[in-house]
């Protein structure tokens, strides 16, 4: 039977191709049913206070550089979106005076314009963020050695190598889109070989960094959430961390305090995860195969799936 095609952008896949009979099961989801979709290898938490959340989120940076030694390097990767943890790790380090010369660090993603990777002096710089919400912040006698940063470019040679050098990655953090994307490994467009079905799983793992266009959707979500809307000034290809260098981090943690998804994508990748279903329509479902996921809700901001007018 064919799939549906998109709601909302007919020339890509993403969940509105999924079976309605998913979709509506997703919606019903109560945040008792979500922790209760744990099982081994997924974890759902909650947390009832944004002060919790982001603390918790902010601690996963300190226990994994804990970790590091000088003949065990440790890191982490972590995303854009959310932000609100940088300044807390960055104020932890230096007030528990935390070592961080055998730590490492990769970012998750940066924006891709004419060839090139976007500038870090640019406002809309993932790796800017990171710097002035974080690193910056950190006292110069525990910071990380500038050699033990790893953000993606264009040139993706130097940073994919950086996964492959004995570097554990201990935690790989990440927010999730509008288009259940896990950094930006977004659904593809429905073109060539994937005209009418989507990658398999197996295919869509196999995704390394890469360059990636970008669905409209996460294009618009970007504008709301870092361009006041204006989505002409929010580029349209991105630089992402991939499956492959996924699969390599011991733990993946996803942060949603609903600002990002909404309610029904919350439930949606929990309910696809909790029950192993994959299809990379939703991406973050492709997470059902690794073998350490942790789900982590503010309750405040987990919503309905009920009619609100507004």
């Amino acid at each position: 039977m064919a799939r549906k095609l998109s709601m909302l952008a007919p020339e890509w896949w993403d969940f509105t191709t999924l079976d309605d009979n998913l979709l509506n099961d997703a919606a019903k989801l109560t945040p008792k049913d979500m922790v209760q979709l744990s099982r081994v290898g997924f974890k759902v938490v909650f947390y009832d206070t944004l002060e919790e959340f982001y603390m918790a989120e902010a601690l996963e940076y300190i226990t994994s550089w804990k970790q590091a030694t000088s003949d065990n390097p440790v890191g982490i990767c972590g995303p854009v979106g959310p932000t609100e943890q940088l300044p807390l790790v960055a104020r932890l380090v230096n007030e528990l005076k935390i070592d961080l010369s055998d730590a490492h660090f990769w970012g998750m993603d940066e924006w891709y314009v004419n060839g090139k990777e976007l500038p870090s002096s640019h406002p809309l710089s993932f790796e800017k963020a990171d710097r002035d919400l974080c690193f910056n912040r950190i006292d110069k006698k525990l910071s990380i050695p500038e050699s033990n940063l790893h953000f993606p470019k264009a040139d993706t040679r130097e940073y994919i190598k950086s996964w492959e050098t004995g570097v554990r990655c201990a935690v790989m953090q990440g927010g999730q889109g509008d288009t259940k994307h896990w950094a930006f490994n977004d659904p593809v467009k429905r073109e060539g070989k994937f005209k009418d079905q989507p990658p398999s799983p197996e295919e869509f793992r196999e995704f390394t960094t890469r360059v990636v266009d970008l669905h409209p959707i996460t294009c618009m979500q970007n504008a709301r959430t870092s361009a006041g809307g204006v989505v002409t000034g929010v580029p349209r290809q991105a630089l992402t961390v991939g499956p492959v260098q996924t699969w390599k981090a011991e733990k993946i943690s996803i942060w949603q305090a609903g600002t990002h998804d909404n309610p029904f994508g919350q439930r949606l990748t929990a309910l696809m995860i909790g029950k192993k279903i994959t299809d990379s329509s939703v991406p973050m479902s492709l997470l059902s195969d690794h073998p350490n996921v942790q789900f982590n809700y503010f309750r405040g901001g987990i919503g309905i799936c009920e009619t609100e007018m507004h």
